[in-house]
């Protein structure tokens, strides 16, 4: 089963969704503004999109930049912080398997189906 962390109000994230209807996938959709992820959870994605924790925060968001820019953190530090300010994390982020890719472009997507 694919998933796909979707933001609806992130143009990206709403391509990447309709590219995934497009392809007529079953694919189940998390919101999670809504539907805050666990450490645990953050943990796991970020080990399977094979990054540090640190790129997957959204480095422009407001929250960032008032609370941790310029400040020296950890990657649990940084995990903490995307546990706590869910919009600072990098959308969307679609999972196929033990695959996952952040679909920046969309069409990134298309690597894991």
């Amino acid at each position: 089963m694919i998933t796909i962390y979707h933001n609806q109000r992130c143009s990206k994230s709403r391509e990447c969704y309709n590219i995934l209807d497009s392809k007529q996938v079953d694919f189940e959709v998390i919101k999670y503004l809504e539907e805050p992820l666990s450490k645990a959870k953050l943990q796991e994605i970020i080990k399977m999109l094979n990054i540090k924790p640190i790129e997957l925060v959204r480095k422009n968001e407001a929250i960032w930049k008032e609370k941790y820019k310029g400040k020296e953190m950890d990657d649990t530090a940084v995990v903490e912080a995307l546990v706590q300010y869910p919009k600072l994390i990098e959308r969307p982020i679609v999972i196929n398997g033990n695959k996952a890719v952040i679909g920046r472009p969309p069409e990134k997507v298309l690597e894991i189906l």
